[in-house]
Parts: structure tokens; sequence; C-alpha cells
């Protein structure tokens, strides 16, 4: 049965390649339980029910419910079409020596942001520098997004209630 819900989700966005799958998966996963703790530890109650999902960047392309949800983009634009697509939209916020990125509009218009490397190193240690520098800022922005309404139904189907 599908089933309409009031939720707050920070999506991770990660590739849909093989290679993405491999790589940059379960650094995507890493991600998630660190802002899970951060929001566990954070005394805003704007952030108390939050949910952080893990979902391919195909998906968030094609579900535009989901394009208006607090989102970061993991991976690199040759493995992730969403990193591809924010490549030229969202502004370059950190870059170092043309081997790691962090992407997102300082003023945080819209939560959204992209990190990547040139290589599943260099994405972790980008990972590691928006964990330190710009996730409480991110999650701050977060903290203004009201909930959205979705269709927790994957298959939109209300015919398969059995």
């Amino acid at each position: 049965m599908a089933e309409d819900a009031s939720l707050r989700f920070l999506l991770i966005v990660t590739g849909s390649t093989l290679r993405a799958e491999e790589m940059d998966r379960p650094l995507a996963y890493y991600l998630k339980r660190r802002i899970e703790e951060a929001l566990e530890a954070s005394p805003d109650a704007d952030l108390a029910d939050y949910e952080v999902q893990v979902i391919a960047d195909f998906r968030w392309l094609h579900d535009e419910p989901l394009q208006g949800m607090a989102t970061i983009s993991l991976g690199g634009p040759g493995v992730n079409e969403l990193a591809h697509r924010w490549l030229e939209e969202l502004p370059v916020a950190l870059a170092v020596n043309e081997r790691y990125f962090i992407q997102m509009d300082p003023a945080l218009a819209e939560p959204h942001a992209s990190i990547w490397g040139m290589d599943n190193p260099t994405t972790q240690i980008a990972v590691s520098v928006f964990l330190d520098r710009y996730l409480p800022r991110f999650l701050e922005r977060c903290a203004t997004v009201p909930p959205a309404s979705i269709d927790l139904d994957d298959e939109g189907d209300p015919e398969s209630d059995d």
C-alpha cells in the first residue's frame, strides 16, 4: 500500500557503475554513519527527524521529489551522473592540487554538495575534509529544510497491495 509521509532525508548519492559500486558505495556508508553520529550529537531539535539514505545517481536524477532534499553526491563525474551534472552547476568550495574537490554553494542556497577525487584514495581524503570543515554548516542548513511529503511506495502501483 502506498503511504504518504512527511520525512526529512539527507541523501548520499553514489554512481551506478561497477567501479562506483565497489569503491564509492562503501565510502558512502562510512559517510552516512558519520553524519548520523553528528545528527545524534546535535543539540538542534530541527535535525532530530532526519534520515540519512544512500541511493544511486539514476534514482535521484529520475525521481523529482528527491531533488529537493538535502543531497551529497559522492564520487567523481566519471562514475556518478549527479556529480557530472553538478560539475558546472555547483561552485568549487575547495580544490586541492586538482586531486580532490568539494563543490557547494558558499551560501548554501540549496543544501547540495559534491565530494570527489581523482581516484578512491583522494575521494576518501575529500570526505574526511568535508566532515571536518563543511559538515556542521551543511547540517545547519539542513535544519532549515521543511519536511517533504513523499510517496514511500517505490512501485507507485496502488494495485500491488498483496
